[in-house]
Protein backbone atom coordinates (compact mmCIF):
# COMPACT_ATOMS: atom_id res chain seq x y z
CA UNK A 1 0.00 0.00 0.00
CA UNK A 2 1.38 3.41 -0.94
CA UNK A 3 2.24 5.71 1.91
CA UNK A 4 0.38 9.01 2.16
CA UNK A 5 1.88 12.35 3.11
CA UNK A 6 0.40 11.82 6.57
CA UNK A 7 2.35 8.54 6.81
CA UNK A 8 5.61 10.41 6.24
CA UNK A 9 4.80 12.84 9.06
CA UNK A 10 4.89 9.93 11.52
CA UNK A 11 8.33 8.64 12.60
CA UNK A 12 9.26 5.28 11.08
CA UNK A 13 9.45 3.46 14.41
CA UNK A 14 5.88 4.58 15.20
CA UNK A 15 4.61 3.21 11.88
CA UNK A 16 6.42 -0.08 12.54
CA UNK A 17 5.00 -0.12 16.09
CA UNK A 18 1.47 0.15 14.68
CA UNK A 19 2.20 -2.61 12.17
CA UNK A 20 3.65 -4.93 14.84
CA UNK A 21 0.75 -4.17 17.19
CA UNK A 22 -1.69 -5.27 14.48
CA UNK A 23 0.32 -8.43 13.86
CA UNK A 24 0.57 -9.54 17.50
CA UNK A 25 -3.13 -8.95 18.20
CA UNK A 26 -3.82 -12.22 16.40
CA UNK A 27 -1.33 -14.18 18.51
CA UNK A 28 -2.10 -15.99 21.77
CA UNK A 29 -0.71 -14.46 25.00
CA UNK A 30 2.88 -15.46 25.77
CA UNK A 31 3.68 -16.30 22.13
CA UNK A 32 7.35 -15.83 21.29
CA UNK A 33 7.97 -13.11 18.70
CA UNK A 34 10.63 -13.38 15.98
CA UNK A 35 14.03 -11.97 16.82
CA UNK A 36 14.86 -8.31 16.20
CA UNK A 37 17.06 -9.39 13.30
CA UNK A 38 14.22 -11.36 11.68
CA UNK A 39 11.69 -8.57 12.24
CA UNK A 40 14.07 -6.03 10.73
CA UNK A 41 14.51 -8.22 7.65
CA UNK A 42 10.77 -8.85 7.31
CA UNK A 43 9.87 -5.15 7.55
CA UNK A 44 12.92 -3.88 5.67
CA UNK A 45 14.04 -1.53 8.45
CA UNK A 46 17.03 -1.35 10.78
CA UNK A 47 17.27 -3.28 14.02
CA UNK A 48 17.39 0.06 15.85
CA UNK A 49 13.96 0.93 14.42
CA UNK A 50 12.58 -2.46 15.48
CA UNK A 51 14.05 -2.01 18.95
CA UNK A 52 12.36 1.40 19.35
CA UNK A 53 9.05 -0.07 18.18
CA UNK A 54 9.34 -3.01 20.59
CA UNK A 55 10.25 -0.64 23.43
CA UNK A 56 7.03 1.28 22.76
CA UNK A 57 4.99 -1.93 22.67
CA UNK A 58 6.57 -3.01 25.95
CA UNK A 59 5.80 0.37 27.54
CA UNK A 60 2.20 0.02 26.35
CA UNK A 61 1.95 -3.41 27.98
CA UNK A 62 1.54 -5.37 24.75
CA UNK A 63 4.78 -7.35 24.98
CA UNK A 64 7.31 -8.34 27.61
CA UNK A 65 10.92 -9.42 27.45
CA UNK A 66 12.84 -12.17 29.20
CA UNK A 67 16.60 -11.79 29.11
CA UNK A 68 18.11 -14.52 26.98
CA UNK A 69 14.72 -15.90 25.89
CA UNK A 70 13.20 -13.16 23.72
CA UNK A 71 10.12 -10.97 23.41
CA UNK A 72 6.67 -12.38 24.14
CA UNK A 73 3.06 -11.29 23.62
CA UNK A 74 1.57 -9.99 26.86
CA UNK A 75 -1.92 -10.78 28.12
CA UNK A 76 -4.79 -8.33 27.45
CA UNK A 77 -4.66 -4.99 29.28
CA UNK A 78 -6.16 -1.51 29.08
CA UNK A 79 -3.68 0.03 31.48
CA UNK A 80 -2.22 3.43 30.68
CA UNK A 81 1.52 3.81 31.10
CA UNK A 82 3.30 7.12 31.59
CA UNK A 83 4.72 7.01 28.07
CA UNK A 84 3.52 10.02 26.06
CA UNK A 85 0.74 8.93 23.74
CA UNK A 86 -2.69 10.12 22.67
CA UNK A 87 -5.97 8.42 23.51
CA UNK A 88 -6.30 7.30 19.88
CA UNK A 89 -2.82 5.75 19.94
CA UNK A 90 -3.56 4.01 23.26
CA UNK A 91 -6.72 2.42 21.88
CA UNK A 92 -5.38 1.53 18.43
CA UNK A 93 -2.35 -0.22 19.87
CA UNK A 94 -4.74 -2.36 21.94
CA UNK A 95 -6.79 -3.32 18.92
CA UNK A 96 -9.73 -1.10 19.88
CA UNK A 97 -11.43 1.45 17.63
CA UNK A 98 -11.13 5.02 19.02
CA UNK A 99 -13.74 7.64 18.28
CA UNK A 100 -15.02 10.90 19.73
CA UNK A 101 -18.33 12.59 20.34
CA UNK A 102 -17.84 16.34 20.05
CA UNK A 103 -19.54 18.22 22.89
CA UNK A 104 -18.39 21.77 22.17
CA UNK A 105 -15.74 23.65 20.19
CA UNK A 106 -15.28 27.39 20.47
CA UNK A 107 -12.78 30.18 20.92
CA UNK A 108 -12.24 31.98 24.22
CA UNK A 109 -9.76 34.39 25.78
CA UNK A 110 -7.04 32.49 27.58
CA UNK A 111 -7.45 34.12 30.95
CA UNK A 112 -4.77 34.16 33.59
CA UNK A 113 -4.51 30.45 34.35
CA UNK A 114 -4.33 29.17 30.76
CA UNK A 115 -2.06 32.03 29.80
CA UNK A 116 0.50 30.94 32.39
CA UNK A 117 0.31 27.32 31.27
CA UNK A 118 0.53 28.07 27.55
CA UNK A 119 3.03 30.94 27.66
CA UNK A 120 0.67 33.49 26.07
CA UNK A 121 -1.11 36.69 27.11
CA UNK A 122 -4.35 36.47 29.09
CA UNK A 123 -6.20 38.20 26.25
CA UNK A 124 -4.88 35.85 23.55
CA UNK A 125 -7.45 33.52 21.97
CA UNK A 126 -7.42 29.78 22.56
CA UNK A 127 -9.53 27.04 21.06
CA UNK A 128 -11.54 25.02 23.58
CA UNK A 129 -12.52 21.53 22.43
CA UNK A 130 -14.61 19.26 24.66
CA UNK A 131 -15.23 15.64 23.68
CA UNK A 132 -16.28 12.26 24.95
CA UNK A 133 -13.62 9.73 23.95
CA UNK A 134 -14.84 6.23 23.13
CA UNK A 135 -13.23 2.84 22.58
CA UNK A 136 -15.28 0.38 20.52
CA UNK A 137 -18.19 2.83 21.00
CA UNK A 138 -17.96 2.67 24.80
CA UNK A 139 -17.37 6.01 26.60
CA UNK A 140 -14.06 5.93 28.45
CA UNK A 141 -12.97 9.51 28.94
CA UNK A 142 -14.13 13.14 29.03
CA UNK A 143 -11.55 15.44 27.49
CA UNK A 144 -11.27 19.21 27.28
CA UNK A 145 -8.32 20.56 25.31
CA UNK A 146 -7.16 24.18 25.03
CA UNK A 147 -4.96 25.01 22.04
CA UNK A 148 -3.45 28.49 21.43
CA UNK A 149 -5.07 29.87 18.28
CA UNK A 150 -1.73 31.26 17.10
CA UNK A 151 -0.29 27.72 16.98
CA UNK A 152 -3.11 26.20 14.90
CA UNK A 153 -5.07 28.81 12.91
CA UNK A 154 -8.61 27.82 11.90
CA UNK A 155 -8.39 24.62 13.92
CA UNK A 156 -12.14 24.65 14.52
CA UNK A 157 -12.70 24.16 10.79
CA UNK A 158 -11.07 20.72 10.99
CA UNK A 159 -12.74 17.39 11.73
CA UNK A 160 -12.36 17.23 15.53
CA UNK A 161 -13.71 13.72 16.01
CA UNK A 162 -10.32 12.08 15.43
CA UNK A 163 -6.88 12.48 16.97
CA UNK A 164 -5.96 16.10 17.82
CA UNK A 165 -2.30 15.12 17.82
CA UNK A 166 -2.62 14.01 14.21
CA UNK A 167 -4.30 17.30 13.29
CA UNK A 168 -1.57 19.26 15.05
CA UNK A 169 1.08 17.39 13.07
CA UNK A 170 -0.52 18.94 10.00
CA UNK A 171 0.49 22.32 11.45
CA UNK A 172 4.06 21.12 11.88
CA UNK A 173 3.53 20.60 15.61
CA UNK A 174 4.58 17.37 17.28
CA UNK A 175 4.12 17.02 21.02
CA UNK A 176 7.21 15.28 22.30
CA UNK A 177 7.18 16.15 26.01
CA UNK A 178 4.49 16.74 28.58
CA UNK A 179 4.05 17.73 32.19
CA UNK A 180 1.23 15.69 33.69
CA UNK A 181 -0.61 15.56 37.01
CA UNK A 182 -3.01 12.74 37.95
CA UNK A 183 -5.58 12.92 40.75
CA UNK A 184 -8.27 10.57 42.02
CA UNK A 185 -11.73 12.15 41.76
CA UNK A 186 -15.40 11.14 41.78
CA UNK A 187 -17.80 11.81 38.91
CA UNK A 188 -20.57 14.36 39.34
CA UNK A 189 -24.03 13.76 37.89
CA UNK A 190 -23.27 15.35 34.50
CA UNK A 191 -19.91 13.61 34.06
CA UNK A 192 -21.33 10.26 35.08
CA UNK A 193 -24.20 10.58 32.62
CA UNK A 194 -21.84 11.25 29.72
CA UNK A 195 -19.63 8.30 30.70
CA UNK A 196 -22.53 5.95 31.37
CA UNK A 197 -21.67 5.27 35.01
CA UNK A 198 -23.38 6.07 38.33
CA UNK A 199 -22.79 9.48 39.90
CA UNK A 200 -20.10 9.31 42.54
CA UNK A 201 -18.12 6.66 40.64
CA UNK A 202 -14.33 6.77 40.95
CA UNK A 203 -12.36 8.40 38.15
CA UNK A 204 -8.84 9.57 37.29
CA UNK A 205 -8.34 13.24 36.41
CA UNK A 206 -5.28 13.82 34.27
CA UNK A 207 -4.09 17.36 33.49
CA UNK A 208 -1.42 17.66 30.82
CA UNK A 209 0.64 20.48 29.36
CA UNK A 210 2.07 19.25 26.05
CA UNK A 211 5.17 20.83 24.53
CA UNK A 212 6.36 20.64 20.93
CA UNK A 213 9.77 20.06 19.39
CA UNK A 214 10.70 23.68 20.14
CA UNK A 215 9.65 23.22 23.77
CA UNK A 216 6.66 25.52 23.31
CA UNK A 217 3.40 24.76 25.14
CA UNK A 218 0.90 23.54 22.54
CA UNK A 219 -1.93 22.11 24.63
CA UNK A 220 -3.49 22.29 28.05
CA UNK A 221 -5.73 19.24 28.29
CA UNK A 222 -7.79 17.82 31.13
CA UNK A 223 -9.01 14.24 30.78
CA UNK A 224 -11.32 12.39 33.17
CA UNK A 225 -11.10 8.60 32.83
CA UNK A 226 -13.50 5.99 34.17
CA UNK A 227 -11.58 4.17 36.88
CA UNK A 228 -13.42 0.92 36.13
CA UNK A 229 -12.10 0.91 32.56
CA UNK A 230 -8.72 2.62 32.86
CA UNK A 231 -5.79 2.55 35.22
CA UNK A 232 -2.21 3.74 35.40
CA UNK A 233 0.65 1.26 35.30
CA UNK A 234 4.07 2.37 36.55
CA UNK A 235 7.42 0.68 36.16
CA UNK A 236 9.56 1.51 39.19
CA UNK A 237 13.14 0.69 39.95
CA UNK A 238 15.12 0.74 43.18
CA UNK A 239 17.77 3.46 43.17
CA UNK A 240 21.42 2.84 43.87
Amino acid sequence: MAETNADHSVPKHQRIRQTLAAEIRGLPPHSLLPTERDLAKTHNVSRATIRLALDALRDAGLVYRIQGAGTFVAGPTISKTLSLSSFSEDMEIRGMSPSSRLLAADGIAAGRGLAEELGIAATDPVYRISRVRLADDEPICLETAHIPAVRAPELLDRDLTGSLYEILRGYGLQIIRAEQVVKAVVLDVSEAAMLGTPAGSAALRMHRIGLDQRDRPVESTTSIYRADRYDLRLAVRRGG
